[in-house]
C-alpha cells in the first residue's frame, strides 16, 4: 500500500493484513497470532471475530475490554469484506495497550482507506500481500521449497510450471513431494510427474470431456474424485478454465474459415489436445464459454476471499456453467 507505513517485522498493537495473495495474507496472521498469544495464560485472552457482518460497536466493544486473567488481550477480526472496511474505522481510533489487534482483509485496499489510516494513527501497522506471478512466483517456490520443505529449486520450478498460479496449491504440492521423499524414496523425473496435480491428465482428459456443450452427470462425479484423490478444488477450476479458453480461441479460428490441420500447425498446445477442442468448439456457444470463463473466476475469488467452500462451491459451479 502506498503512503502508508508498513512494518514487516514486529508491530507494536495493531496490524491490518490485505491484498490479493490470500495465502500469504493467512501465513502472516498466524505467524502475529502465534508471536502474540505466547504471553497469555487463559483462553479468554484471545477472541476471534467474522468480519462479515462486523458493526464497528461490535469491535470497539471488543478492542476496549480490559484482559482478565491475562497480560493482554488478543483480538482477531477474519476477512473483513473490503466494502466494509471504512464503517470500522471509528473502532480503532483507540487502541489500549493492554489490546492486540489483528484484522484480516478479503482483498486489497486503496491508499486512502479511511480504516488503514485509522490504524496507522493508532500506532499500528498496514501490510499489502501482492498476487505472485512470473519471477516472483518462481523465486517465492525456490525459497519455499529449500526453506520449508528442504526440496531443490529445480523442483520447485517444475511445481510452478504444471500448477496453477495459486500458492496454496503450490505449496500443497511441495509438502506431497517432501513427505514422499521422506519415506526414503528417490524423487525421479517420472516419479515427480506422477505425484503431482498435473500428473493426472487422464483424470482431467476425462473431466473437460464432459463439460461441452454443459457439463454432464459424470463431470461432477470426476471433479469429486480429484478432490478425493488430493487435487485442490481450485487447481480443477483452473484445469476448467483452461479447456474454456482454448475451445473458445479454437471456436474464433474456426469462425475465420480454418482448418483442423490449420489451427493444429499454429496453436502450440498438442495436436490431439487441438483435436479435442477443434470437436467441443463445433457445438460451442462463444457466449456461453465467456461466461463460463467469468463463473470461474468468480468461484475462484469467492474461494480465495473465504466466502464459500472450495469443495461444495466447485459443485455448485458444475452446475451452474
Amino acid at each position: 500500500m502506498r503512503n502508508l507505513p508498513r512494518n514487516t517485522n514486529r508491530v507494536s498493537n495493531a496490524l491490518l493484513l490485505h491484498g490479493d495473495e490470500r495465502f500469504l495474507v493467512d501465513e502472516r496472521s498466524r505467524a502475529t497470532l502465534d508471536e502474540w498469544r505466547q504471553g497469555l495464560v487463559s483462553d479468554f485472552g484471545f477472541e476471534t471475530i467474522e468480519g462479515a457482518g462486523l458493526t464497528s460497536a461490535r469491535l470497539q466493544d471488543a478492542i476496549l475490554q480490559a484482559p482478565f486473567l491475562d497480560p493482554h488481550r488478543v483480538v482477531f477480526v477474519r476477512m473483513v469484506p473490503p466494502n466494509r472496511t471504512e464503517g470500522l474505522a471509528p473502532a480503532v481510533q483507540e487502541i489500549p495497550p493492554t489490546t492486540r489487534l489483528l484484522i484480516t482483509v478479503a482483498g486489497r485496499l486503496g491508499s486512502a482507506n479511511k480504516l488503514a489510516k485509522a490504524i496507522v494513527a493508532a500506532g499500528g501497522a498496514v501490510e499489502e500481500r501482492q498476487h505472485l506471478k512470473g519471477r516472483a512466483l518462481t523465486e517465492w517456490a525456490a525459497k519455499r521449497a529449500q526453506e520449508k520443505h528442504e526440496l531443490t529449486a529445480a523442483i520447485a520450478a517444475h511445481v510452478v510450471r504444471v500448477s496453477p498460479p495459486d500458492l496454496s496449491v503450490i505449496d500443497s504440492e511441495l509438502k506431497k513431494l517432501a513427505a514422499y521423499r521422506a519415506t526414503g524414496e528417490k524423487l525421479t523425473t517420472d516419479v515427480v510427474n506422477e505425484l503431482l496435480a498435473g500428473g493426472r491428465e487422464d483424470e482431467i482428459f476425462r473431466l473437460t470431456d464432459n463439460l461441452l456443450p454443459r457439463p454432464t452427470p459424470q463431470a461432477l462425479e470426476i471433479a469429486r474424485n480429484l478432490t478425493r484423490s488430493g487435487l485442490q478444488p481450485t487447481s480443477i477450476a483452473y484445469r476448467m478454465a483452461r479447456h474454456y479458453a482454448l475451445v473458445l480461441e479454437v471456436k474464433a479460428r474456426q469462425e475465420r474459415g480454418e482448418s483442423l490441420q490449420q489451427v493444429q500447425e499454429e496453436m502450440p498446445e498438442h495436436r490431439f489436445v487441438v483435436q479435442k477442442a477443434f470437436d467441443a468448439a463445433q457445438n460451442a456457444n462463444s457466449d456461453r464459454l465467456e461466461k463460463a470463463l467469468r463463473q470461474i473466476r468468480d468461484y475462484e475469488w469467492e474461494v480465495k476471499s473465504g466466502q464459500v467452500d472450495a469443495d461444495l462451491g466447485l459443485d455448485v459451479l458444475l452446475t451452474r456453467l
